[in-house]
C-alpha cells in the first residue's frame, strides 16, 4: 500500500467524510453578508475556527479542505491552523486552482486555471501542513453544453494538477463538477457526468496519476433545478451508482461527493440510500461546504460568541453525513 493510499484511506476511513471549508474571500463574504456579519479575516476565522475545534472533528471528519488565507492563519491560542486540525485527529487539505473562467472557443462555459507556478505553491503548502488538494472543474448542462472542448480542457487541467500533487507526496482531489444548473433532466445528467468522469480518468491514465492516491469528488445524478423532470431519492441513488460503476475504474480507494446545491437533509439522504445501495469496492463518503456549515453559520450570526452552540449544531450535521456514509441514518434522527 502506498502512503498517498493509506493518507486517502484514513480521511474517508469509518464514515468519515471531508468539511469544504475551502470558499474564497469573496464567496465566504457573501454567505456572511447574507447572515448579517462583517465579512473580516478575524471573523472568517472565529467562524472556521468554532468548526475545526468541534468533537465531530475527531469522530467524523477525516479533512478539511483550507482556502489560502486560512492555511496560514493561526488559532486564537496561537496555534498554526493546519497543527489544530491535525490535533483533531483530521487532514489539512487546500484548494489549489485559482477559479474557473471563461474558456476561449466557447465563451459560454468555463475552464478553471491555476497552473502556472504550481509546482512552487505545492510546495509551500506541503511546508505549511497540507496532505491533500482540492481542484474544481464546472461543466453546465443544455443544448449545447458542455461541449467536447470544455470536458477535455477540464479534464487535461484536472489530470496536470493531479500529476503535480502527487510529485510533491499528496493527495489530489479530483472534483470534475456537473452543474444543477438548468431544466435538463436526471437522464441528461447522467448521460453528461459519464463522459465527463471517463474523460478524467483517460487523462489521468494518460499522466501516470496513481489512482490508488486520490480521491473522486463528483456530483450525484440529479435533475437540473429547473426540471419538470422529477425524481425520487431512490432513483438519485441507483443512477448515481450506475453512473460511476461505468465510468470509474476499480483502483479508486473513495468517492466524496459534493452537495452542488442540494439541502442539508437531501444530500444526508441521498447520500444514505447510495449507501444502502452500495455493491461496489468504493468507499462512498461526502465532501460537503454548505451541507455541512449552513445551519451552524446561521445559528452562530445571532451570537458569534456561543462557541459551545454552534458546535453542537455543526456537531450533529457532521454526524448525520457520518451515519449516512454507512447506510445507517434515518430521519428520526434528526433534530
Amino acid at each position: 500500500m502506498s502512503e498517498l493510499n493509506t493518507i486517502a484511506l484514513k480521511i474517508l476511513e469509518k464514515g468519515k467524510g471531508i468539511l469544504a471549508a475551502d470558499e474564497s474571500t469573496g464567496t465566504m463574504t457573501k454567505r456572511l453578508d447574507g447572515v448579517n456579519v462583517p465579512s473580516t479575516p478575524k471573523n472568517r476565522l472565529l467562524f472556521r475556527e468554532t468548526l475545526f475545534s468541534s468533537s465531530s472533528m475527531t469522530e467524523c471528519i477525516g479533512g478539511v479542505i483550507l482556502y489560502d488565507e486560512t492555511i496560514k492563519q493561526n488559532s486564537s491560542k496561537k496555534n498554526k491552523i493546519p497543527e489544530l486540525i491535525s490535533r483533531m485527529g483530521s487532514a489539512p487539505g487546500i484548494k489549489v486552482d485559482t477559479g474557473a473562467k471563461v474558456l476561449a472557443g466557447s465563451p459560454d462555459e468555463k475552464i478553471t486555471e491555476g497552473l502556472d507556478g504550481l509546482r512552487e505553491r505545492l510546495k509551500e503548502y506541503y511546508k505549511l501542513g497540507a496532505k491533500f488538494t482540492k481542484w474544481r472543474g464546472v461543466y453546465s448542462i443544455s443544448k449545447n453544453y458542455p461541449s467536447k472542448l470544455s470536458i477535455q480542457a477540464n479534464a487535461h487541467a484536472l489530470a496536470r494538477y493531479s500529476a503535480l500533487v502527487q510529485e510533491c507526496g499528496m493527495v489530489p482531489i479530483v472534483e470534475p463538477e456537473v452543474l444543477m444548473d438548468g431544466e435538463h433532466s436526471s437522464k441528461e445528467c447522467y448521460e453528461k457526468t459519464s463522459e465527463v468522469i471517463k474523460r478524467c480518468f483517460d487523462e489521468l491514465i494518460l499522466y501516470k496519476v496513481d489512482l490508488k492516491g486520490m480521491i473522486l469528488k463528483p456530483n450525484m445524478i440529479l435533475a437540473g433545478n429547473k426540471s419538470k423532470d422529477k425524481i425520487s431519492n431512490e432513483e438519485v441513488a441507483k443512477l448515481t451508482l450506475e453512473c460511476l460503476k461505468n465510468s470509474v475504474p476499480s483502483e479508486i480507494p473513495g468517492i466524496a461527493f459534493l452537495s452542488g446545491g442540494q439541502s442539508e437533509i437531501e444530500a444526508t439522504e441521498n447520500l444514505n440510500l447510495i449507501n444502502k445501495y452500495n455493491d461496489t469496492n468504493f468507499i462512498m463518503s461526502y465532501s460537503y461546504g454548505r451541507a455541512l456549515q449552513q445551519s451552524a453559520l446561521k445559528f452562530w450570526s445571532k451570537d458569534i460568541q456561543n462557541i459551545e452552540g454552534t458546535q453542537k449544531i455543526f456537531n450533529h450535521r457532521a454526524k448525520m453525513n457520518t451515519l449516512a456514509a454507512q447506510g445507517k441514518w434515518s430521519k428520526s434522527l434528526e433534530i
